[in-house]
């Protein structure tokens, strides 16, 4: 592709385009851990591979670096795969396009993938190299890491030596991460219940389109709307005023992306026709103004079509656009202890219709324990009352930050040293392996750092060019400032 040749560092951005052309949707890594084993035996390079997937090359140190402590460099090789609903692309066969776009890398109408595939990037470049200064490399690299931890979870103790950890998936230049919060999915699932379409309807679709979207933890307090909410509010409102019935209505993706849009298929009484358009026009200009600065692009559209021969039984609509009204999305809680953090959210991600169930995913964080027990217990609740069977998905743990790290303290004084600004210290309110490694290797002094990413897990993600080449000669520095074993 060449798209990329032009920018420094060369070496880290070659290995970023050739992971763009490789296809790594979570849950799908064969071909990208098929090219990580490849790319070890061509550099001859020792690796090892667990049953899950996980991958672990090792790098014996350079020339008089042999007395440094050996150092674990961590990313993971699976990419949130999302576009817009008008492009298409299959994420299991089509390589990613990136293009250059002032001072941003972004992709061409889907995510990008530098979450973590600049990451691995890094790694990759540090492995073939033949100049850098280092110690002892441990480059891990972990599957499933956006759907379900998997490969985090599945780490077997003693995998890796190392006793330091450079976490390489954070998304902001000029911030140090000690600490993330933990999460847990709620998944409530509905018997869908139908009855015979009444007579004389007028039937339309309408859609919500437009919005950012982002990743549900690092963008949760930006005020952002979401598509479920959206159109649930209208459809809720409608039904009541206007006599809406419902045959159809889905939104959002993934767990952990905020929904950017959202559908549904619904009638009214033929008497209702244009009055419901009437609604629908205001209830859009109404949101356009209340979303005026977080969301300038938000798009509503409604148009008639055919009508359909069911549609929800009554009492399983109202249980349904009750519970998702109802159904809390955003920050619950900011935290007392660092100021500006979130400490616990929720997000209401994705309502879909498969076959006569309808399964509405939703996810929790928090950076306390318990709180993240209750605010999931919260969502549970709304959805029993409304009659869904809910089930919570095993969850992982947060990371608790230790500010007298030393790989912190050594991590801190490179940034300042090299860009001459003290970095910001802090916990992040996205989910990071970091809480699964701890708990098999209970001593690990672990940081994490990268360069910065914005609109994660959404068709806008793009990475800051500048960014990345300050995010290379800091994990340089890091690598040989290393404390001795």
């Amino acid at each position: 592709m060449n798209i990329l040749e032009s920018l420094e560092p060369a070496v880290v951005w070659k290995y970023f385009e050739k992971i763009c052309q490789i296809p790594r949707p979570s849950k799908k890594e064969e071909k990208i851990l098929a090219y990580l084993v490849s790319f070890a035996e061509e550099h001859r390079l020792e690796y090892k591979q667990d049953e899950i997937g996980n991958i672990l090359i090792l790098k014996p140190a350079t020339k008089g670096c042999e007395d440094l402590e050996s150092v674990v460099l961590q990313s993971h090789v699976d990419m949130v795969c999302e576009k817009h609903s008008h492009v298409k692309h299959n994420f299991d066969k089509d390589p990613i396009v990136p293009k250059i776009d002032g001072e941003w890398v972004k992709a061409t109408d889907t995510t990008l993938g530098a979450d973590d595939g600049i990451g691995m990037a890094a790694q990759l470049a540090l492995l073939a190299s033949n100049d850098i200064k280092h110690g002892d490399l441990e480059c891990l690299f972990t599957v499933d890491e956006e759907t379900g931890l998997t490969g985090a979870f599945s780490l077997k103790k003693g995998f890796f030596k190392s006793k330091i950890l450079l976490n390489l998936d954070s998304e902001d230049d000029g911030e140090l991460f000690i600490g993330c919060a933990g999460g847990v999915d709620t998944v409530a699932t509905f018997e869908i219940q139908m009855e015979e379409t009444p007579l004389n309807c007028f039937a339309f679709k309408m859609d919500v389109s437009g919005l950012k979207g982002g990743h549900s933890g690092d963008d949760i307090h930006k005020g952002l709307g979401n598509a479920n909410k959206i159109l649930n509010r209208f459809l809720w409102n409608a039904s009541r005023e206007y006599g809406l019935r419902l045959n159809k209505f889905s939104g959002g993706n993934l767990r952990n992306a905020i929904a950017r849009e959202a559908s549904a298929l619904a009638l009214v009484p033929t008497s209702q026709k244009e009055p419901i358009r009437v609604a629908f026009n205001i209830f859009y200009d109404e949101l356009c103004s209340e979303l005026e600065v977080t969301e300038p692009d938000l798009r509503m559209h409604l148009e008639s079509c055919d009508i359909p021969d069911s549609v929800f039984e009554k009492g399983f609509q109202e249980s349904l656009l009750n519970s998702v009204y109802a159904c809390p999305h955003g920050v619950i809680e900011m935290s007392r202890k660092i100021e500006g953090m979130v400490e616990t959210s929720t997000n209401l991600a994705a309502i879909k219709q498969e076959d006569d169930k309808m399964i509405i995913t939703t996810s929790q964080r928090s950076s306390v324990e318990s709180a993240k027990e209750d605010i999931a217990a919260m969502v549970r609740s709304v959805f029993e009352l409304a009659g869904a069977e809910v089930k919570h998905g095993e969850g992982y743990p947060g990371w608790a930050p230790n500010t007298d790290s030393e790989i912190l303290n050594i991590t801190r004084e490179s940034y300042e040293r090299l860009f001459g600004e003290a970095p910001v210290v802090r916990a992040i309110h996205a989910g990071l392996e970091c809480g699964l490694f701890l708990e098999k290797y209970p001593k690990l002094d672990m940081i994490s750092f990268g360069p910065t990413i914005r609109g994660a897990h959404s068709p806008d993600e793009r990475i800051n060019i500048e960014t990345v080449n300050k995010f290379w000669l800091h994990l340089l520095d890091v690598l040989v400032n290393i404390p001795e074993k």
